[in-house]
């Protein structure tokens, strides 16, 4: 049988944008706008280096409608570029590829093969002995287990399952096309090529059943390398598989813990560490970072108080360890270092009593989520998000508390 190598990506999602840096700067917008190109760049710079002889893109390649036709352009073009490297490329839509109605329309080179929305399909190829099959989402929501209807695996041949699905379930992501991982085990496949899930996961080893996830981060959401996997394969079974990080943006969520700071002159050299460690971590990436401040501090109230501030302060001194670090948020999580002994109760103490008490009834999460449901039902589809609808519910009202509890303290100064 024929060895080779496949790279299995998912969840291109291209042309989307980075959410919470695009409104930093015109540059930042700038540089960022062409990021998930830049990664889908790498990704085919990555088949080619490793002579490739086939890519599988298990759907969601872009991001349901476009801004503009171009985006559907970039990817013909690039499907052009494979086809002078004798590279073949297998896909499927995702539930976001479905949402758009232009997609199914591209006209692609020869090397490319979209898969059937009506029916499961298989693909050989036969000068590698292999067999693809999967089946293109018909709509965004395809509710139904569409992996029990695949075909079973051809004799002789290396057979790849290529699968949009929540597979076993996934927090975080609808639960489209799903299935169990024990179904997908027996069916018999060398190779299980998954999208959806936008975090790299090994289901199983014996068959692989693989997400790769996202080929680029889009949010601080997705933190960590992004790329795509690289597979081996030698008579017939895989005999090694290797993430490769392909992504141009390297998101992060880092703490900074101030524990026992008494001085707002100690503050931002510990900010600087925790910045360059992580940016030393991106491999020449860009970098873009939310940092949370915690800990029991003496700064507690100050911090609280003059937040805005702070974050431009932590914005100026990532702009001048280097240009490619971004900040996305300056989150204030820290707590009094201790309760202070010397507060009236009659004044001050009442009214932290009075704040922590509010911040515990039930009445006003009750009120505040009536209060959220009512607006979410008069807003366009497209502002309906649940992110930001959690952030309301959740962190608003503590930051508000923080803020009150912070002005009290100030106020006993």
């Amino acid at each position: 049988m024929v060895n080779f190598r496949f790279v299995h990506a998912a969840d291109l999602h291209l042309d989307s944008p980075l959410i919470g840096l695009a409104k930093k700067s015109e540059d930042c917008a700038a540089r960022l706008d062409d990021a998930s190109r830049r990664a889908f760049d790498n990704l085919i710079a990555l088949a080619i280096e490793e002579d490739c002889r086939l890519i599988v893109i298990a759907g969601d390649i872009f991001d349901g409608q476009w801004r503009d036709y171009r985006t559907g352009l970039f990817f013909v073009d690039r499907m052009r570029r494979l086809r002078q490297a004798s590279i073949r490329v297998i896909i499927i839509a995702g539930n976001h590829d479905a949402e758009n109605r232009f997609a199914g329309r591209l006209e692609y080179s020869d090397n490319v093969r979209l898969l059937s929305q009506r029916n499961p399909e298989s693909v050989v190829i036969e000068e590698l002995g292999v067999v693809v099959h999967g089946q293109s989402f018909p709509q965004r929501d395809v509710v139904d287990n569409i992996a029990s209807e695949y075909p079973s695996p051809v004799p002789g041949r290396f057979n790849i399952g290529l699968l949009h699905t929540a597979c076993g379930g996934s927090e975080g992501h609808a639960s489209y096309a799903p299935c169990t991982v024990e179904q997908l085990v027996n069916h018999g496949y060398q190779y299980w090529a998954l999208g959806h899930v936008h975090t790299r996961q090994e289901l199983s080893k014996v068959p692989y059943i693989v997400y790769p996830g996202n080929l680029q981060g889009r949010s601080v959401r997705e933190t960590g390398p992004k790329g795509a996997t690289l597979v081996e394969v030698a008579d017939g079974g895989v005999t090694r598989i290797e993430h490769r990080a392909l992504d141009v943006v390297r998101w992060t969520v880092e703490d900074v813990t101030l524990t026992g700071m008494e001085t707002r002159e100690a503050l931002l050299p510990a900010v600087r560490e925790s910045i360059e460690r992580a940016f030393s971590g991106c491999d020449g990436r860009a970098l873009a970072m939310r940092l949370c401040l915690v800990g029991a501090t003496l700064l507690h109230a100050e911090l609280a108080a003059t937040a805005p501030s702070v974050r431009e302060e932590i914005e100026t001194l990532a702009a001048g360890i280097a240009s490619d670090i971004w900040i996305e948020k300056v989150e204030v999580r820290t707590s009094p270092a201790a309760a202070r002994a010397d507060v009236d109760p009659t004044v001050a103490g009442r009214l932290r009593q009075a704040v922590e008490r509010l911040a515990a009834d039930p009445w006003l999460a009750e009120r505040l989520e009536a209060l959220l449901a009512e607006i979410k039902i008069k807003l366009p589809a497209g502002a309906q998000s649940d992110t930001l609808f959690h952030v309301l519910r959740t962190e608003v009202p503590e930051r508000a508390r923080t803020l009150a509890l912070a002005t009290i303290d100030r106020g006993q100064g």
